[in-house]
Order: structure tokens, then sequence, then C-alpha cells
């Protein structure tokens, strides 16, 4: 009985060794191959080269890309809230708020925990009054419609993320004295052909001047700021009638908005707290994990076919090479070659090709991932998972990109192959 198993493990060593010897020679003749064809090596290793550069590039950019999605959204929605009054339908059939602002809802709200800054805003109805400008400006340029008048009270920068490109904004003595100041939002300055307070310039509301005495360059939470007239609250209700405050903008600390979104209600009108609505940040929504899975969708997306590009060029290159290469197919299957040493041959080929082209490709994707995060100032996102995996995949996408010209190596006969390159 032992003797029959030393036999059987000798027989195996012995095939286990036979198999060894014949991997390694086809791929000594695949390396062979490659090598002695360098022009057809550049050709295969570009195609799989751009592929996997471009897969690289593109889910690289495209995790970049949504790593900054998710701290700008962080940035701004975390940091504000707004509070509206509630609306009930009346007989009419028109939404009318059920409460008002109390006069003095900056002070209930600042005291908060986790609130940073407050400021009200009012719509102001300008009642047919026209807006016009000190220099004058120039009628072919003057604005068909004019700009929207809107009334602010408190903190309205930190409010809603504002940023001044010019002067100054109003404060709380300007609002307590109705003082005729305003700032303009960026483009209603241009609107308006104000382009620097150096020379004191004028608005006029009616008969009403405003001296201008700050440019807002932008909000993040109240875009239609930068293209409105902006008023101290209490100068608007001194000289227009009927403005009323229509939302509570609050700046509020990172984390603090479902706190700010409970209590805000009760401390402007704690015995009927449903009266007010709040607006505030709470977890990531699903919009924004939506949005950033279809970012990454579309990415790879143009990755893989970019990558199916490269795969079908060097298909292209290896079935082109088995035309020029049938007489060493036919005298190798003359000398003995089976079908499938033929095949494995041109299989290691295109595998050898793909995983060089893989090695290249990843790291140029890298490279731009890499300088296009730095020229803008990102912070590159990059999985190292997807860098090392990309190079092993050219390697499967030239392995399966040798199947088809494989078999059809495979399937040449010595005879027709030497009668081909004898005429």
């Amino acid at each position: 009985m032992t003797a029959v198993v030393k036999a059987v493990r000798r027989r195996g060593a012995a095939h286990l060794g036979v198999r060894t010897r014949l991997l390694r020679d086809i791929g000594g003749e695949a390396l062979a191959s490659v090598g002695a064809r360098p022009g057809r090596l550049l050709l295969g290793v570009l195609g799989t080269l751009v592929g996997i550069g471009a897969l690289v590039m593109t889910l690289g950019l495209g995790q970049t890309a949504s790593g900054q999605l998710s701290s700008r959204f962080d940035a701004v929605a975390a940091t504000h809230a707004e509070v509206e009054p509630a609306t009930a339908e009346g007989s009419d059939g028109t939404a009318r708020p059920v409460a008002a602002f109390p006069d003095d809802s900056l002070a209930r709200v600042t005291g908060l925990a986790g609130v940073t800054a407050a400021a009200l805003l009012a719509p102001v109805d300008l009642g047919g009054r026209e807006i016009t400008t000190v220099p004058v400006l120039d009628p072919a340029r003057a604005p068909t419609t004019p700009p929207a008048v809107v009334a602010a009270s408190g903190d309205l920068l930190t409010a809603v993320g504002g940023r001044l490109e010019r002067g100054r904004m109003f404060d709380r003595g300007h609002d307590e004295r109705h003082d005729r100041v305003a700032v303009l939002g960026a483009e209603a300055a241009e609107r308006l052909g104000i382009t620097s307070i150096d020379s004191r310039p004028t608005v006029f509301i009616g008969e009403h001047a405003y001296a201008v005495i700050g440019i807002l360059a932008s909000s993040e939470t109240r875009r239609s700021l930068e293209s409105a007239v902006i008023l101290p609250l209490g100068t608007a209700r001194a000289e227009f009638p009927g403005v009323t405050a229509s939302t509570l903008a609050l700046g509020i600390a990172l984390g603090a908005g479902r706190l700010v979104a409970h209590q805000a209600p009760i401390a402007l009108a704690p015995s009927a707290p449903e009266a007010f609505s709040v607006s505030a940040p709470g977890e990531p929504t699903t919009f924004q994990t939506g949005l950033q899975g279809d970012l990454d969708l579309i990415f790879l997306a143009i990755g893989v076919i970019t990558l199916l590009a490269g795969a079908v060029g060097i298909a292209t290159t290896t079935l082109s090479g088995i035309a020029e290469r049938i007489g060493e197919i036919g005298l190798r299957r003359a000398l003995g070659a089976t079908r499938g040493q033929i095949a494995g041959q041109f299989l290691a080929e295109s595998a050898a090709v793909g995983l060089l082209g893989g090695l290249m490709g990843s790291a140029a994707g890298v490279v731009v991932v890499v300088g296009v995060s730095v020229a803008q100032g990102w912070t590159p996102v990059l999985d190292l998972g997807l860098a090392f995996g990309a190079a092993a995949a050219g390697g499967v996408v030239g392995l399966l990109a040798g199947l088809v010209p494989s078999s059809r190596a495979a399937a040449i006969e010595p005879a027709d192959a030497l009668r081909t390159t004898a005429t």
C-alpha cells in the first residue's frame, strides 16, 4: 500500500513539474514576443494606459469633488437656519402668516444656546416709487425694472454668510436713528452703475435720498440680497408703511441645528411655539448623499467606457499581430505545440501588455488627480485600493481582450499556416 501511495505522489509531482515548466515556457515566450515588437507593444500599452488612467482619474476626481461638495455643504448648511411665521389658509383661499415677529425678536434668540448671530429680513413694497442714482445713470444703461428693496436689522452679514466688497454694513445706530443709508448687492450696484463708494454715491427711492455706505459681494444663504437694495429695518418701517419682517435668519454653531429648531419657536412665542417654523440643518440629507452617489456613478461610467475602448485596442492590436505571426504559429504547431499552449502564449502576451498599461495608467491617473487638486486648492481624495486595483484590472482587461485573438491563433492548423507563409 505504501508503495502505491509513493508512486501516486511521484506521478503527481512529475505532473506538477511538467505544468510548472509549461507555464514558465509560455511566460518566457510571451515576454520574449512582447519585447521583440516594441511598436506593437506601445500601441497595446497606450490603449490600456489611457483606459486605466481615465478610470483612476475620473473616479479620483469624482471622490475629490464629492468631498468638496460635502465639506462645502456642511460649512454652509450646517451653520445657518431660518425662522418664518407659520401660514394658514384664509377664507379667500390665500395663505397668510398666523403670527408676527415680536419687536424684541433679536434679543430673544441671540441668547439661545448655539445661536451666533441673528437678523430680521423684510421685503419692502416701493408702492410705485422709482429708484435713481446720483451721479445720474446713463439712460442707455438704466435697468428696465428697479432692483428689489429689502430691509434688515441685526448682524446680517454673519446670519446669511455675507461678504462685503466695499465699504461697511449699517449698524444698530443707523437702525434706531432711522438713518437714510443703504447697502447695495453687487448685482444691484452694477445695474445702477455704482462701482465704488469713494465718490459717496446716493440712491434715491422716490424723493428720499439714501447714502450708499457699502456693497455686498455675496451671500451664502440669501442670494437674492446680491441683487437688492438693503435698508435698515427701522428706516424702512418709518418711511414705507406696512413693512413687516418675514424671515429671521440665524447663524448657528456647528451641530446646534436641532437644539435651535426646538428652542427658537418657544423663545419667540412661548404660548404658541407652533406659530413659527424653523428650517435648520440636521443630519446629512438624502439629497446630499444621493448627489454624491450620482457624481460617483457618472465618473465611474465614463471610466468604464474609456477602459472598454482600451480593451478593444488591445484586442485589435493582438488580432493584427496574429496575421503577421502565422508562420511562427504554424512552426510551433509543427514542432509539437498544442492548441492550449498557443492560446496560452497569446493570453499571456495580452495580460502582460494590459498589466504594464495598467501600472502606467494608474500612476498617470494618480498624478492627474493630485495635480488638479493642488491647482484648485482642494484636498485630494483617492482610495489606495482603487489605485492598486486599477493596475491589476489592467492585467485582467488584457487577459479578457486576448480571449478572442488567442482562440483564433489556436485554431490555425500547421499545414495551413505553412502554406500561407509559403505563398
